[in-house]
């Protein structure tokens, strides 16, 4: 342990936690045990290499390292002491004459690497070794680096460098190629709150253990974060650290409240919700903060409920797995996972919006509504049991293309478009049906290509039939439907706004078979099962606001988009591919036109959109 009281101070008169106690030896480097063994025994059997990288997150010992090596690379055999022991003071201040340390992003440019080359033949002035330590080397432009290639190949017998960098994959190959590469890891959490504990010993100052493994975890792997989050804390604190004191500077809300927070979620109990997120806003907390430890907290809880166990986890104490597992067992993994989707995508709102607060309540309501959006998929599997099951448990009818006149049109190479249709009249309520031998429940069983009878009767009988035809063989609960006409409304709006749309986006649009609206600003727009690209598409940001704005063309209001895929076995019929087949063949039709080639070939182009035009012309070249 450096003493501070030797340890070099800046103007102020005052040295950062994060510099007095940065490693001077190999031996203090923490969490990166397996360069300090390579870059000593590469000392010791005389394998030196020319250059370096280190490559890493912020903070986990890279320019201490490069400093380190530079140390022990200078310090050879016939090295006086005394001198040796004034290079090493130059080099942990750094400001030795000879191992220069550059900063790779106010230090990018041609000239920069120009002046560099021309100092590389200059000998060291009393030290064997001129190293160049060149920190955040992947700002240097390609300019710089195609200078550097040949000096960095070849440099002199007395010149190393090292090169240290937070994103390697930005450096070209050819320098990659030229270095001995050695990739720092991020220091774990037990190895950084026993630092943190010799610290605040040194510093005269108590702490809790429960505050410092706080601190471990919100530094993320960081060495450097830990320590500054320390320093923060204890410029805040009075001999004593304590795990509230920690939490109110940072702004962030107790374990308890998370795990409350989330059994509140899993209960659906929404008012509760706010209510937490209030008392946590008026204890310190700050919004987007919570919205993070949540998000990280689901990720430990997801991690649980998949079969982790404590040593999975980031933000939670390893000693609450116990209680992390009920958790994840009451609330169900596919919850979890909409959930984190959801305060995803409330956080990029969050960073842009000046009511956090409100965008997080807004999140959690949606959170605890998540089962009644989970019941749709269900109750459309329900209705598509009850049209293929006994006539009698039929409260609504599905009338489909025949697959008879799709093959006929295909075989006469008609251009119309042939789309599935769906017409849906229910009662307010659908009776589950009774486990009954089904002609659809039977593989073997070929699809009829016949017409389904007109369901014009199905309405007057529905209310009357269904509960005689269904009998209740234990009390089979009702299904209870959504708004059937405000759906079906939504429905025809969402077709006739993509009627405004003229690209491919409108064929994986078009493939949706439900729109169920949740209030007036809210749609949610349903898949067929297996169709995972058209909401992947759709779901793309400049993709979704196209389609925002084309339903409020439509509506004359602004509408929040939100896309699903029902589960359960795709449906592999012709006609469910069937609306984008006209375009998607016309595309490949002009795309296949010699001249379209080599106008492409030429201009460096490609196809986005094929009009009636274009499609005439390559017909009648």
């Amino acid at each position: 342990m450096d003493n501070p009281a030797t340890a070099p101070k800046d103007s102020s008169g005052y040295t950062v936690v994060a510099r007095r106690y940065r490693p001077r030896s190999f031996t203090e480097l923490i969490g990166q045990d397996h360069i300090a063994h390579a870059l000593d025994a590469a000392i010791a059997t005389g394998r030196v290499g020319h250059a370096y990288l280190f490559t890493g997150a912020r903070g986990v010992g890279k320019t201490s390292s490069a400093r380190i090596f530079a140390k022990a690379l200078n310090a050879s055999d016939g090295v006086e002491q005394e001198l040796a022991a004034d290079m090493a003071q130059s080099i942990d201040a750094g400001d030795d004459m000879d191992v220069i340390e550059i900063d790779g992003a106010s230090n990018r440019g041609i000239e920069e690497i120009r002046t560099l080359r021309a100092n590389v033949n200059v000998r060291p002035s009393r030290a064997r070794y001129k190293i160049y330590i060149i920190d955040e080397v992947h700002m240097l432009t390609n300019q710089a680096f195609n200078a550097l290639l040949k000096t960095l190949e070849e440099p002199p017998p007395h010149v190393k460098f090292i090169f240290c960098t937070t994103d390697p994959d930005k450096l070209p190959i050819t320098v990659l190629s030229r270095c001995q590469r050695f990739d720092f890891v991020p220091i774990k959490l037990d190895a950084i709150q026993a630092r943190l504990s010799e610290i605040c010993k040194a510093e005269g100052f108590e702490a809790d253990e429960d505050a410092l493994a706080l601190l471990a975890r919100r530094a993320a792997g960081s060495m450097r974060d830990s320590q500054s989050l320390l320093e923060q804390v204890m410029s805040f604190s009075q001999d004593r650290i304590s795990v509230e004191q920690v939490q109110q500077l940072l702004g962030i809300a107790d374990e308890g409240r998370l795990l409350a927070l989330a059994q509140t979620l899993a209960d659906h109990d929404a008012l509760r919700a706010m209510e937490l997120v209030d008392e946590a806003a008026r204890s310190g907390a700050d919004a987007g903060q919570l919205a993070e430890q949540l998000l990280n907290y689901f990720r430990d809880v997801m991690a649980v409920g998949v079969g982790g166990g404590p040593e999975l986890l980031k933000l939670a104490n390893p000693a609450g797995h116990a209680e992390l597992k009920e958790l994840a067992a009451g609330w169900g993994v596919q919850s979890i996972l909409s959930s984190i989707q959801i305060l995803d995508e409330s956080l990029v709102r969050m960073r842009t919006s000046v009511s956090a607060q409100a965008l997080l309540e807004v999140a959690l309501v949606q959170i605890c509504q998540l089962s009644q959006l989970a019941s749709i998929p269900a109750l459309l599997e329900a209705m598509r049991a009850a049209g293929s099951g006994p006539a009698a448990i039929a409260p609504h009818a599905v009338r489909q293309t025949p697959a008879s006149q799709v093959a006929s049109a295909q075989s006469t190479g008609e251009k119309k478009n042939i789309e599935p249709t769906a017409e849906v009249t229910s009662t307010r309520s659908i009776t589950a049906p009774s486990p009954l031998p089904s002609p659809a429940a039977s593989p073997a069983t070929p699809p009829s290509t016949t017409p389904a009878p007109a369901p014009a009767a199905a309405p007057a009988a529905a209310p009357a039939a269904a509960p005689a035809a269904a009998p209740n063989s234990g009390g089979s609960p009702a299904v209870p439907l959504a708004d059937e006409q405000g759906s079906l409304e939504a429905l025809q709006q969402w077709k006739k706004a993509l009627g405004s749309i003229n690209d491919m986006l409108a064929d994986y649009a078009g493939l949706a078979i439900a729109v169920i609206p949740n209030g007036a600003d809210h749609w949610n727009v349903l898949f067929p099962p297996g169709a995972v690209r058209p909401r992947e598409v759709c779901e793309q940001p400049e993709r979704r606001q196209a389609l925002e704005k084309a339903v409020a063309q439509i509506l004359q209001r602004a509408v929040r988009l939100t896309f699903a895929v029902m589960p359960g076995e795709p449906v592999r019929t012709v006609a469910a591919a069937q609306p984008s087949t006209n375009r998607v063949q016309k595309m490949r039709e002009v795309s296949e036109n010699p001249y379209v080639k080599k106008c492409c070939e030429a201009l460096d182009g490609e196809i986005l959109r094929v009009d009636a035009s274009a499609t005439n012309m390559a017909s009648s070249r």
